[in-house]
């Protein structure tokens, strides 16, 4: 294939380029879900509502929309040395597409390893038949392909201990009434039509959502 080029406002674009960029904009989804902690937050915002039980209250695109900003907050240094290291030199032209990439994966890797356990690093190198790293240097020397699947186990498993504790003490709650209303014979009446207002109470009396927000972003190396 030939290098054609394409004039966009006056300026000269490399067909190739347009394919790069349009394929990097395809993956931002994909990326914003596997290389940020972006799933460790939409996952406890989602074991809270259900632990609430409230349905479908908030929305899906209300927590989604929530994760997003709390994933752009955590990842802002991590954003800002991609485009100081990584972005800016490259739209100068100084740096070629292959420089642009690994230049702009290694704040992505530093991030991923600061939370992955080491144990569940290891675990991926011997299913992909690798050597295990003995340091953080060499570590980070590994491909994307071993360090992206670690941090996502590694997120799932802090966004399900979050789950845990959300579930916690509202489970204490159902048991409560529940067991009230066994104690006096009101069988037929639905226990979660009693205790969801009482579990909404303790949420808002406590500022549960400043404290959730707070504790999960906390929890982010």
């Amino acid at each position: 294939m030939t290098d054609s080029l394409v004039n966009i406002n006056g300026e000269s674009v490399q067909t190739l380029e347009i394919l790069f960029l349009t394929t990097i904009i395809a993956l931002l989804p994909s990326m914003l879900v596997m290389m940020t902690s972006f799933t460790r937050y939409i996952i406890s915002l989602s074991f809270l509502r259900t632990a609430i039980g409230t349905q479908q209250t908030p929305p899906n695109v209300v927590l989604v929309g929530i994760a997003i900003f709390l994933t752009l907050i955590t990842m802002n240094p991590v954003i800002l040395r991609i485009q100081s290291e990584a972005w800016e030199p490259y739209t100068q032209e100084e740096i070629g597409q292959e420089e642009f990439i690994d230049r702009a994966s290694v704040p992505l890797k530093e991030f991923m390893m600061d939370n992955i356990r080491w144990d569940t690093l290891e675990m991926f190198c011997d299913l992909a038949h690798m050597g295990r790293p003995q340091d953080r240097a060499e570590a980070l020397e590994l491909p994307l392909r071993i360090i992206v699947p670690a941090f996502m186990t590694q997120e799932l498993q802090r966004a399900f201990y979050h789950g845990l504790l959300l579930y916690i003490p509202f489970l204490l709650i159902d048991i409560v009434v529940s067991s009230t209303l066994m104690s006096m014979g009101m069988i037929m009446l639905p226990p979660a039509m009693i205790s969801t207002p009482f579990k909404l109470l303790l949420f808002v009396s406590v500022n549960g959502w400043n404290l959730l927000f707070s504790s999960i972003v906390q929890s982010v190396n």
